[in-house]
């Protein structure tokens, strides 16, 4: 396993924390993966509309898989799940998105990386500082932690609470 990948995964349908666990096990089983650290679960307010507090989670993995294979495997594992696209920023089962792919800029017509909307998303930021607040962004040359607190201030309106600790095996 030699890429460092960062991934944020959200639910807001069901038990959202069980379909977490439940996507991390697929990960972590799938051999395609190997989990390295993991946030604690956060109750966030979704963006979008009207809809039930999301729970989000950030890792820190590695893989074999190349980009474009890792989206493909994350988004079987969505489907897997019983994800079902419906409206923009609607209510999911489960949402798995890449944030980085080590230090890499990706652009391409069916995945950007790192993720483009990093930056304006506390529900991605706080979980991702925690485990990582000192890596730095490759696009904005900035570390997590800074780009946390210069955002916060200007992201109240995006309520982010520590539901429970995490410690996955």
């Amino acid at each position: 396993m030699k890429n460092a990948v960062y991934l944020s995964l959200g639910s807001n349908i069901s038990n959202r924390e069980e379909n977490i666990v439940l996507a991390l096990t697929v990960l972590q089983s799938s051999g395609f993966a190997s989990i390295k650290k993991i946030s604690s679960f956060y109750n966030t307010s979704p963006i979008g509309p009207k809809q039930r507090s999301f729970c989000n989670i950030a890792i820190k993995a590695q893989t074999n898989l190349n980009p474009e294979k890792l989206l493909l495997f994350i988004k079987h594992i969505e489907y897997i799940l019983g994800r079902i696209n419906t409206i923009k920023w609607g209510p999911r089962i489960i949402d798995i998105d890449i944030l980085f792919f080590g230090n890499q800029v990706i652009s391409s017509s069916f995945l950007t990386v790192p993720h483009k909307e990093i930056q304006n998303r506390l529900f991605v930021l706080v979980p991702l500082c925690e485990i990582s607040g000192n890596f730095i962004h490759p696009v904005l040359k900035r570390k997590i932690r800074n780009i946390l607190c210069e955002k916060s201030l200007t992201l109240k309106h995006q309520k982010v609470r520590i539901t429970q600790a995490c410690n996955f095996e």
